[in-house]
């Protein structure tokens, strides 16, 4: 679109009922904040400028604002004293003259850029407000939309000012609007707080606007896509409400996966082609995984990069930082982190790697660990190509194993080795015969005097 738009976010609400010292908007839903779902979004509905009203001395929601959208304002709503009231709070920015203002809720995260787009749309045909609704099982306790016998919307009413008449209108107000913005300030100063709460009602721009002459539009969404968050309960239902589009979306672009609703992804998940994973994976933020990769049952990933033809798991953990090569194997029980592990590598089981760099095709004995920290830094461990490690090995970090060598088993490595060398580091093993028999006679005589 060629007109100019302005997104104003409010991100006030104190969130009592979800029983949280964290703000609620901070919450987050598939790995990022309810706030950050919002932001994203219309950013890419195409809006231009960003406003974002915070209640007072919430820094943490600002900051999360400016992490997200670094261009975006700030503004405080001092008193909380409805929505219309809210968006107010950012006056500055809305006599700045856009096309477009689009009013938008933190904790409604799922609205998708297209239905933003939708109602900015509304507005380029010619209306002077535009509102979003859908149609809930229950539309107890939502604003009734109320229509006009050509179905111009007239009005939004709440449901504690509804009469029993509009009470019985299923089709309800999602609370998001876009208004003109040549006189959306001026609307919004009209409206008035003669209700049952005794707050400046959002919804209420609507008459003022009809009252100037100005058509009202409607544009309706799915249920699910406008749910708000409130609490607890309903913040698990957006998080099932995205995963459920997370995971048509990760098998229409061709992985598969063969139990799709114990798989959960992040945000920013990427999964390339003929990705196989299994049941029970979870996904965090900031996984890449390229084409034909398999991922094992009840693997756990964040921060991961997996090239081609990788396998993983099952029950592995794969932390921020881990990086895996063309064909490398990670099997069951081994955790990795910051490390690079190269193409061909195998590191199969019951292993800890952290801080390390494994070569091309190097292969990781069971039980080996990278001991990497000192109680008070990390060191880092390099393993060459080709190099074998044998079961049960301590690498002590920091240290270095040559291209090809060869660590014996049980070997606590606390100097560098060179390439091609064998390095064993073990107590030498004795045998006192007829010792065990000894002490548990001894041991039980002992035990029987008591």
């Amino acid at each position: 679109m060629t007109r100019k738009c302005l997104a104003i976010v409010l991100a006030a609400g104190e969130g009592k009922r979800m029983r949280s010292s964290r703000p609620k908007v901070l919450h987050q839903v598939a790995g990022r904040s309810m706030l950050a779902h919002v932001l994203d979004a219309v950013g890419q509905a195409g809006a231009d400028a960003l406003a974002v009203v915070v209640g007072p001395g919430r820094d943490d929601v600002a900051s999360e604002v400016l992490h997200v959208a670094p261009h975006a304002k700030i503004f405080v709503q001092a008193e909380r004293l409805g929505t219309a009231h809210a968006v107010l709070a950012a006056r500055d920015a809305l006599a700045q003259g856009f096309d477009d203002v689009l009013v938008l809720f933190a904790d409604t995260p799922l609205v998708r850029p297209d239905t933003f787009a939708a109602l900015r749309a509304k507005l380029s045909e010619g209306a002077g407000v535009a509102v979003l609704g859908f149609e809930p099982e229950n539309p107890f306790g939502y604003g009734r939309l109320l229509t006009d016998g050509a179905g111009a919307l007239v009005a939004i009413r709440e449901q504690k000012d509804a009469s029993a008449e509009e009470l019985q209108v299923r089709r309800c107000n999602a609370g998001l609007m876009a208004l003109d913005g040549r006189r959306a300030l001026d609307w919004l100063s009209r409206i008035g707080n003669d209700n049952a709460q005794k707050e400046f009602y959002l919804p209420d721009a609507v008459e003022v606007a009809r009252a100037d002459g100005a058509s009202c539009a409607l544009a309706l969404a799915p249920a699910g896509e406008v749910l708000g968050v409130n609490d607890r309960i309903q913040l698990a239902q957006a998080e099932a409400e995205i995963q459920t589009r997370l995971r048509r979306a990760a098998m229409a672009n061709g992985a598969t996966l063969i139990a799709p609703e114990t798989v959960f992804f992040s945000h920013d998940t990427v999964l390339g082609a003929d990705v196989l994973v299994e049941p029970h994976v979870f996904f965090g933020p900031g996984v890449t995984v390229g084409d034909n990769v398999v991922i094992h049952a009840f693997s756990h990933l964040e921060g991961a990069t997996l090239a081609q033809n990788v396998a993983v798991g099952p029950y592995a953990r794969l932390r921020p930082g881990a990086n895996l090569a063309k064909g490398a194997k990670v099997g069951n029980f081994v955790e990795i982190k910051k490390s690079e592990i190269g193409e061909g590598a195998k590191v199969n089981h019951l292993t800890y790697i952290g801080d390390a760099s494994i070569g091309a095709r190097a292969n990781i004995g069971a039980g080996v660990i990278t001991c990497n920290y000192d109680g008070f830094l990390k060191y880092r461990t390099d393993i060459g190509a080709d190099a074998f490690i044998g079961s049960n090995c301590s690498l002590v970090a920091p240290v270095k194993i040559g291209d090809g060598a060869l660590v014996g088993s049980g070997s606590v490595v606390t100097r560098d080795v060179q390439a091609d060398a064998l390095a064993v580091a073990r107590g030498k093993q004795m045998e006192k015969p007829g010792w065990a028999a000894a002490f548990r006679n001894k041991m039980r005589a002992l035990k029987a005097a008591k």
